[in-house]
């Protein structure tokens, strides 16, 4: 980005990046206290991630303030036009995000310890995917590159093929054991908040990318979700 002859200009644009890199960071942090609460039982955390639902919800307004009073005042243009709508689409994004981990914190107490303990490194290491893309997104974002942002959002197959692998887990421990079935339903509403989560952040990097370049990514990105097929087969 360009500097500009008003230095406040500069300053107000460079304050909405700061803004997306907050909630960045907030919806990063949201997901792991969540998946840690999920996989130890801890209510205590599992509610601090549902109250700070509320300060991403804010941080959202607060960009959203911010960017419409920048449009309106120094009506941007090219670049710099981009950058304010795709911080928008982004702050989006990154609010469901914290939605997403808002709604996996709320199924802890119904999971509790009754969960097979086998599942803990199944549901562990999709989390870990997520996290990865979810912080990578708002590095690859901030530093302004453009490839790897284009790769990130491929990665997402990664999630797709690891939440395949978890639903089929569960849909196996509760045909074995009917008494897993309660804990096991709302472990798969969880995993399947993680995989959407995976979504969001290619949402994320689809509009950055668009930020930085200028150009779209092609809208037919991979999806490889088998869940539907397990099902039929099942």
């Amino acid at each position: 980005m360009g500097e500009h002859t008003v230095s406040s200009f500069d300053e107000e644009l460079k304050n909405i990046d700061r803004l997306i890199r907050d909630m960045g960071s907030l919806a990063g942090s949201m997901v792991e206290s969540a998946i840690r609460a999920l996989l130890t039982s801890d209510t205590a955390m599992a509610q601090t991630v549902i109250s700070e639902d509320l300060v991403m919800d804010a941080r959202q307004r607060a960009l959203d303030e911010q960017a419409i009073t920048l449009i309106a005042r120094r009506q941007p243009m090219a670049q710099d036009l981009r950058a304010v709508l795709g911080a928008i689409r982004m702050a989006g994004d990154l609010e469901r995000i914290g939605d997403l981990a808002k709604n996996i914190a709320k199924r802890v107490g119904a999971v509790g310890p009754a969960a097979p303990k086998d599942l803990s490194h199944s549901i562990d290491a999709m989390s870990k995917l997520v996290l990865e893309q979810v912080y990578g997104v708002i590095e690859l974002y901030v530093g302004r590159q453009a490839e790897g942002l284009k790769m990130l959002r491929m990665d997402d197959q990664k999630i797709d093929v690891k939440y395949t692998s978890v639903f089929r887990e569960l849909l196996t421990y509760m045909m074995e054991d009917p008494r897993n079935i309660t804990a096991c339903t709302h472990l798969l509403f969880c995993a399947k908040n993680l995989e959407r989560i995976g979504d969001h952040v290619t949402n994320i990097a689809e509009n950055a990318y668009f930020v930085v370049t200028g150009t779209q990514l092609p809208a037919n990105r991979p999806k490889v979700d088998e869940t539907a097929t397990s099902v039929s087969a099942a």
